[in-house]
Parts: C-alpha cells; structure tokens; sequence
C-alpha cells in the first residue's frame, strides 16, 4: 500500500476540467428557463453577476490550492484556518452531495438511453448499473485515468458548444439560408427585461430568481481545488486553470444565452426546458441546431448530454472519494478511509462511497417521497462550499499577513483581496436565502416547500454542532492558525 495520491494529473487534463467541468445538462437542457423567467437581459445580468462570484471564488480557492494542493481542498482548509469544526461539517456535507448527484446521474443515465431504445428491451435500472459500474471502473484504475477520461468527456462538451455558438451566429444573420433576425428578440415585448408586471421592481425579482439558476449551473467548479492534490505542478497548472474559468464563464455560458435568446423569442413554450433526457428535443440547444437545418439535432445532442451526465457522475465519485480520503488523513473520518492501493486511489473510500451510492439509488426506485427529503438535505450544499471558500480564503490571508509572512512569496494571489471574498460570501448568502422565490417575493408561507427547500441549512448546522460539542472546538485565533505546507 502507498501511503500518498499520486501525482499523475497532467496540465492538459487540468486545463480541461476547468474549461468543460461545470459544463453539463443545466446548460444544455434547461438554460431557455433563464431567459423565459426573466427575458434575454435578466438572464444575461444573472450570470454574469453569478459568473463573476464564481471567478472571485475560484481567485480565492486558486490561492489556497496553489499554497497547500490537497485532495480535501476546501474542507481542509476551513479545519486549519478557521474551525475544525466546520471543516468536518464542510466535508461531510460535500461527500454526501456527491453521493446524492451520483445516484441521480446513473438514473439520468439510463433516461438517455430510452431514447434511443423507446421500446425498453431492458430495465432502465439495468442500464443504470453499467453505467455505475464504468463509473466505478474509471475511479478504481489511476488517477491519470480519471483525469484521461473527465478530458475527452469535456472535450465533446466543449466541441459542441463552440458549433452551437457559430452555427447560432451564422443563423442570427441569416448566412445559412434563412431570414435575417438580428436583434428582434431582444425587443420582443417587454424584453429585455421581463417580469410578472412592467414594474422595475418585478423585473429585479425576476431576474434574482434566476441567480439560483444560474448558481446550480456553475456548481462543480470548486473541483479544481480538489485536483490539485494530484495534479503534477499545481504551482503551474492551478493559476492557469483558475484564469480559465473567467473566460469559460464569459464564452461558454453568456455567449450560449445570447445566442439563445436572439434566436428564439422569451415568450416561446419551447424555453420552457426540458427536465429529463426523454424531452430532448426540447432542449434549447437542439432547437437551434434544427431550425439551422441539422436532421439528427435531437439525436446528437442526446449523445453529447449522455456525455455530461457519465462526466458529471465520474466527477462525483472521484470528488467524494478524494473528500472522504482527505477527511480520514485530517481525522475528521474514520483512518480506514485514508488507505490508497499500489496505483495511489482510495480504495477503501471508492468501496464505501459506493455502497451509499446504491443504498440512495435503491431508495430513489422504492420511494420517492423518501428521495424528495434526502435530495433537499443536500440541496443547498454547493452554496454553503462557496462560503467556506470564502471564509476560509479571507482567515488564510489574515493569518498570513499578522503571522508576518510575505505576500510576495506566495506563488498565486487571489485579485481584490478582501473585496472577492466579501462579495462571494454575500451574494452566497442573497443566494441561499432567495432559494424559497414565493416566501421571499410575495410572502407566502408554504412549510412544506420551506422545510424541502431549506433542509441543507439544518443538516449543515448539525455536522458542525455534532463537532463542535464532542470536540470543544473553538475559532482558530490568527496567531495558531497552520500555514505548515504539509498536506498530510
């Protein structure tokens, strides 16, 4: 047995988990609903406001990973610079998101599949198990495997939104044949801003309730922290992913929207979205395509989301896996997690992350009512990392600085320290809070929406007192805090 990961993630499988890594079927399925809630300009104001969070947050995570490259990332460093207590409530959390996105991309997985087999030869919980178990093949071998594989899985994600974006181009001037549209969407009503009313202010809520649509697209991004463990020069490839994600954020995800709100009008059904993979060729994307002229849009683009979700679930197993082992090596979880194979993967973590995989999926077939609670416990999740990334981040430069240390050795700064973290903890927080539009907006109180769209906060909370009363944790003063560079 070794005793360290290894470090086999070359530059290029780094620079291609940040490009394609949050690239996935909130994109390619449901990004219409954005511009149909709050028309072409409340969706584009949304993500680039989300967009930019993210950029700050993933500054802040760059200079953390680059300093201490660890497999824990941001759990790690919310125990060493902040309280152990909420590094054990950061990481339990996180493993148990991964847990529930794994479970729910094997079913969404084989809902891909009926589409090409409508008359379901097999069951669909058949095709979910093989793809299980290519997930699990793909994380059992090396990490160079994983990092081989998550490459060309973003390299079809990335591929096919760059012809999106020309074809889109092409067809909004009307250069492959059709008529000219120009900027007639845009002005289409009251676009391009829209509400419940012609109000300002309906029209502001509008587009703040598509910042949680925007947020759920961008979660995932933090994985760049957790490749740096494994990664050969995180010095090097880390700050280059990090500057990446502006430009992915810009290109891949406001580019995507304009194009899809000047091509078709926010008071089309077809923005409407599609919630499963059997309503594909309701997918924006697949519109486009197929008013351009290409036959095979619908079918094509079910292959390419097909793609997304085996990518989305290879992600989840290998960041619940990497967590569950860093957490062991912090003693936040049990040393038996902490043991890696002769190829450097954690195998006891891979077997047991697993095995919770399978008890969710089976719960998710026998009962759904039971699915809809353990699917809100971990709803809130990927908010709540953003937050310790940001708080972890502002007590990192903190103690740095009072500890007398310079911030010109450090090999990647965060930029407009403390303004980044400041504004990714409080547009976290704005995020969080209007999760719930209708008690938020207009008042009402509906208890069993607040308590399924809520429950992450809760079960956060009893994580960190669970911790916090058996261990006595207290606050790390600045003067204590572990800017040792050893990951353990």
């Amino acid at each position: 047995m070794t005793r360290e990961v290894k470090r086999d993630l070359k530059p290029r499988h780094i620079t291609m988990i940040a490009i394609g890594g949050c690239i996935g079927s909130g994109l390619f399925m449901t990004s219409g609903q954005a511009i149909s809630s709050a028309g072409p300009g409340g969706a584009i104001v949304a993500y680039l406001s989300i967009g930019l969070m993210v950029y700050f947050l993933m500054t802040s995570l760059g200079e953390m990973a680059t300093y201490l490259p660890t497999s824990g990332s941001f759990s790690t460093y919310a125990t060493r610079y902040v309280d152990p207590s909420l590094g054990f409530a950061l990481g339990w959390n996180y493993w148990f998101n991964w847990v529930i996105t794994v479970a729910a991309d094997i079913e969404l997985s084989a809902l891909a599949v009926s589409y090409w087999e409508p008359m379901r030869v097999f069951p669909s919980w058949v095709w979910s198990i093989i793809f299980l178990m290519l997930i699990i093949g793909l994380n059992s071998l090396s990490v160079s495997v994983y990092g081989e594989s998550e490459y060309w899985f973003a390299l079809i994600k990335v591929v096919t939104v760059i012809i999106f974006l020309v074809i889109g181009c092409l067809t909004i001037f009307g250069i492959l044949g059709g008529e000219y549209i120009g900027f007639s969407n845009f002005t289409t009503g009251d676009a391009p801003f829209i509400g419940t009313d012609s109000s300002i202010s309906s029209k502001i809520l509008a587009a703040l309730g598509v910042f949680l649509i925007a947020g759920y697209s961008f979660q995932g991004t933090e994985l760049i922290g957790v490749t740096a463990g494994e990664s050969e020069n995180p010095e090097k490839t880390i700050p280059k992913a990090v500057k990446q994600v502006f430009w992915r954020i810009l290109i891949f995800y406001v580019l995507a929207i304009i194009v899809i709100g000047l091509l078709i009008p926010y008071t089309s059904p077809d923005l409407l979205g599609a919630e499963s993979a059997e309503e594909i060729a309701k997918s924006p994307f697949t519109i486009v395509f197929k008013n351009a002229g290409f036959a095979f849009a619908a079918s094509v683009m079910n292959a390419v989301i097909l793609t997304s979700i085996l990518s989305a679930g290879n992600s989840g197993m290998y960041a619940s896996t990497r967590m569950l082992y860093a957490m062991s090596r912090e003693k936040l979880a049990y040393p038996i997690f902490g043991k890696l194979n002769k190829k450097g993967t954690p195998i006891n973590s891979l077997l047991a992350t697993t095995a919770v995989v399978i008890v969710v999926f089976l719960i998710q077939l026998t009962s759904a009512n039971a699915y809809t609670y353990i699917v809100a416990a971990s709803g809130l999740t990927g908010f709540i990392a953003w937050l310790g990334i940001a708080i972890s981040h502002y007590r990192f430069r903190r103690a740095y600085v009072h500890q007398g240390k310079n911030l010109e050795d450090l090999k990647y700064k965060a930029k407009w320290f403390p303004v980044g973290p400041i504004l990714a903890l409080v547009l976290c927080i704005v995020v969080i809070i209007g999760q719930d539009t209708k008690l938020v907006t207009q008042g009402i109180v509906d208890w069993g929406a607040i308590i399924t769209t809520y429950m992450g906060v809760p079960v956060f909370l009893f994580f960190y007192l669970y911790h916090k009363i058996k261990y006595k944790t207290r606050v790390i003063p600045l003067d204590k805090v572990d800017l040792s560079q050893d990951a353990k």
